[in-house]
């Protein structure tokens, strides 16, 4: 058991302990303070010399590039400073050079300034001389006309109208000589020409013209088929007709109907939806209905086909599809029994051929060639001429003015205003007009060729008038003593005009007018 006393003792250890622990602490930690104190100090005292010595190193260097950037700036004076001398040295020599040259000219014009004045001098004696002459002159003539008034018996007046009406005459008579020769040769060598141009476009191209008829023949594998075609009471064919809008023939030709419509689009659907029909065999107003609406759609996309074809062949590209398939429709549109697809590929070959010898644009050619005709796709469901309908279609479409231009300029609707239109119009003639491309009446011929002589014979001079071959020649017979020889190529211009601005007609007429010169004398 533990005394009192020793625990008194043992506590009082303790407290002393722990009193000199905090002190020796204490002591410890002022004493790392005074280290750290002194080392900072120590730490300052580098930093601070070492800043100094990068100071007095920066002054240094400044100081270095300061004289540096001084001697440069010196340096690049002076170099200025001698650039300048010498500009200034070349504009005072060229001064002195000027300064010379001009005292050179003054010098030659004070010379030439003598010159002219003993010119000017000279001059003014010559003209005191003419005046004196010419006074003598008109003094000469007066007398020699009041001379000829006393021989020949007329005033000087009457002399002159007299003169003044030969002269006119004469002059006359050569005007028309020289107006006939210069016309000749123009004509001689423009035709020269055109012949050439179009001789070679024609050469260039070979289109086959296949005339449509307004019927169309559909073979049967037997007779027996026209009787199923006909239908119980006739409904089979009266659904084919009313869904065609084509007349069906069956009569006694053994193993084929016959189709008649003037439409050839209407004809072409029906032959198709019969040869659909037949092939099939099944044949009742239903089975017609939907085998006519797909021949509809078959035909429809041959159309477009068969433009799309052409304008590859012409190499024409971004149309309008709206264009193409009004475009396309003329596969099945005639003229006179020409194909009027064709004919709108020939045109705008020839043309596109005679653009190229020509020097001209050959696309625009082309593509106005292949669309001057377009509006004859429209003509069955809208109103108005193929020249407007085809003229507002493009129009609508952003066509090229030159298309626009020869859509309504090759029927002398409005004038040419591009050179390519003048050759598409020339082209559709040549088109039109070649043999074998149209079938023309009978009657309108005759009309035709009776209409050109009516008008040469209205004529004042005129005796007799023959339309020749095939119409292509006028000539023109006129009486030699009211029609002179210079005032035939009149009569000629005067008749072709008149055919211009009154007839219809393909290509182009030969007017040619024929003067008989006869001398008659009596032997007594």
């Amino acid at each position: 058991m533990v005394t009192p006393p020793l625990l008194l003792a043992a506590a009082v250890g303790l407290v002393l302990g722990a009193v000199v622990g905090a002190w020796l602490a204490s002591r410890r930690a002022a004493a790392l303070r005074e280290l750290e104190k002194a080392q900072a100090k120590d730490e300052a005292a580098r930093i601070l010399a070492r800043a100094k010595e990068e100071a007095e190193n920066v002054r240094k260097a400044g100081e270095l590039a300061g004289r540096e950037e001084g001697f440069r700036l010196r340096e690049a004076w002076e170099r200025e400073e001698t650039r300048r001398r010498e500009e200034i040295e070349r504009a005072e020599r060229r001064i002195e050079e000027r300064s010379d040259a001009l005292d050179r000219q003054l010098e030659r014009l004070n010379e030439r300034e003598v010159e002219l004045e003993a010119r000017t001098a000279d001059l003014e004696a010559r003209v005191r001389q003419l005046e004196r002459r010419d006074r003598e002159v008109r003094e000469a003539r007066e007398e020699a006309v009041r001379r000829l008034e006393q021989l020949a018996g007329l005033s000087a007046e009457e002399a002159r109208r007299e003169l003044v009406e030969s002269l006119l005459d004469e002059a006359r008579a050569e005007a028309a000589n020289t107006i006939r020769e210069i016309k000749e040769q123009a004509q001689r060598d423009a035709e020269r020409e055109a012949r050439k141009i179009v001789a070679l476009a024609i050469q260039r191209m070979a289109a086959d013209l296949t005339a449509e008829s307004t019927v169309s023949v559909v073979q049967l594998p037997s007779d027996e088929m026209k009787g199923r075609i006909i239908g119980r009471e006739g409904r089979n064919i009266r659904a084919f007709e009313q869904a065609t809008g084509v007349d069906v023939i069956i009569d006694d030709t053994p193993g084929a109907v016959v189709l008649s419509s003037f439409d050839p689009v209407r004809r072409e659907v029906a032959r198709i939806a019969l040869e659909r029909l037949v092939e099939d065999g099944r044949i009742h107003p239903a089975r017609i209905e939907e085998m006519v609406e797909k021949a509809e759609k078959e035909v429809e996309k041959g159309m477009v086909e068969a433009a799309e074809e052409i304008l590859y062949e012409l190499g024409i590209h971004d149309v309008h599809p709206e264009i193409v398939r009004t475009l396309g429709r003329l596969k099945f549109r005639t003229s006179y029994g020409q194909n009027q697809l064709q004919h709108a590929k020939e045109v705008a070959l020839l043309a596109g051929n005679m653009a190229a010898e020509m020097g001209l644009d050959v696309q625009k050619a082309k593509r106005a060639g292949l669309l001057h005709d377009v509006g004859k796709g429209m003509t069955h469901e809208h109103e108005g001429t193929h020249v407007e309908l085809g003229y507002r279609l493009c129009k609508k479409h952003g066509e090229d003015p030159v298309v626009l231009n020869a859509i309504r300029a090759h029927h002398d609707e409005e004038p040419h205003f591009f050179p390519e239109t003048f050759l598409v119009t020339a082209a559709d003639a040549i088109s039109g007009s070649r043999p074998g491309a149209r079938r023309e009446m009978v009657e309108s011929y005759v009309k035709r060729l009776e209409r050109l002589e009516e008008l040469a014979m209205e004529h004042p001079g005129v005796e007799r008038c023959f339309a020749i071959q095939a119409g292509r020649e006028l000539r023109v017979m006129v009486q030699p003593d009211k029609v002179s020889d210079a005032e035939m190529a009149q009569l000629s211009e005067a008749v072709a005009r008149r055919i211009e601005s009154e007839l219809q007609y393909p290509g182009q007429i030969k007017v040619v007018v024929v003067r008989e010169t006869r001398a008659v004398d009596f032997a007594r």
